[in-house]
């Protein structure tokens, strides 16, 4: 079903691609099952040196191709954006995929509540993790712990607004300071309750082997980007604003993690967001 008031609206769909031969196959294939008509589907090679991936870039049809000498994920999300036509924006990672219908349900979700100004969905979690991951909103919240995934939907004129993504943060968590800048900039989300995203969980990925391992070093980079957002004044008054909202966990608990962060050196501190993400991913394997 193509939704009437918006049913000619092109969305672009960028997939940044560095070396992901074994899994940019499946990515395409779901983008290009969508039952939403009419999509521009660009990937964005990001200076690939594997032979295989040269191979299969080199052999694709339908699809337009972009290549850059490696700058890294934000680039390649910037380089595909700034070639696109489309009205509505949808980052894509090369070795996740999305369920059939994903495009419309988020239109229509984003279409549905006139306050929001972006819309993602639950999270199905794929590879050495198993099991569904409900996310809701709460901008208070994502200042301390991502909550929003990559993937989202979102108006051309919002990705412009903002900027895009930070291509200095090559060592990872750029969605998460773009999702930050978005609500510092006004622009909230809207959550469809369906995991429509597939996300592959691999210890080789940059979330599970970079990222973690400097995670309070780069919340510090986020939080230095956003000054006048962590400003404890600042942060006092969001808190109040999105407190009867529903979030993951108790929201003054985040003021402990804020100061705990703040006193502690910064490798015993990254120590200890590794063992919670490590309790949590050992759970989510064990489901």
């Amino acid at each position: 079903m193509q939704t009437t008031s918006f049913a000619k609206e092109l969305v672009s769909v960028v997939i940044p691609c560095y070396n992901s031969g074994a899994t940019l196959a499946k990515t395409i294939a779901s983008v290009q099952s969508q039952t939403w008509a009419h999509i521009e589907l660009i990937v964005v090679d990001d200076g690939s040196s594997d032979e295989h991936t040269v191979k299969l870039l080199n052999a694709l049809r339908g699809v337009r191709l972009i290549r850059q000498r490696n700058s890294g994920l934000p680039a390649a999300r910037n380089a595909g954006f700034l070639n696109a036509n489309g009205t509505y924006f949808l980052p894509l990672d090369a070795d996740d995929w999305i369920e059939p219908d994903t495009i419309e349900r988020l239109l229509l979700g984003l279409k549905s509540d006139a306050n929001t100004h972006f819309a993602y969905s639950y999270i199905q979690l794929e590879g050495e993790a198993r099991g569904i991951l409900k996310k809701s909103y709460n901008f208070f919240e994502q200042l301390f712990l991502n909550q929003i995934p990559y993937c989202i939907l979102m108006p051309r004129s919002v990705w412009e607004a903002v900027g895009g993504y930070d291509e200095s943060m090559r060592h990872g968590y750029e969605d998460w300071e773009f999702n930050i800048r978005l609500g510092a900039s006004g622009y909230f989300g809207h959550v469809v309750q369906y995991p429509h995203l597939h996300y592959r969980v691999a210890s080789s990925g940059m979330l599970m082997s970079k990222s973690n391992q400097i995670h309070c070093l780069l919340w510090l980079e986020i939080q230095g980007r956003h000054k006048n957002v962590f400003y404890f004044r600042n942060l006092i008054r969001l808190w109040k604003v999105w407190r009867p909202k529903t979030s993951k966990y108790p929201l003054l608990l985040y003021f402990f993690w804020f100061f705990l962060c703040r006193a502690l050196p910064i490798s015993l501190s990254s120590r200890l967001f590794r063992w919670y993400r490590w309790s949590s991913h050992l759970r989510r394997i064990n489901v």
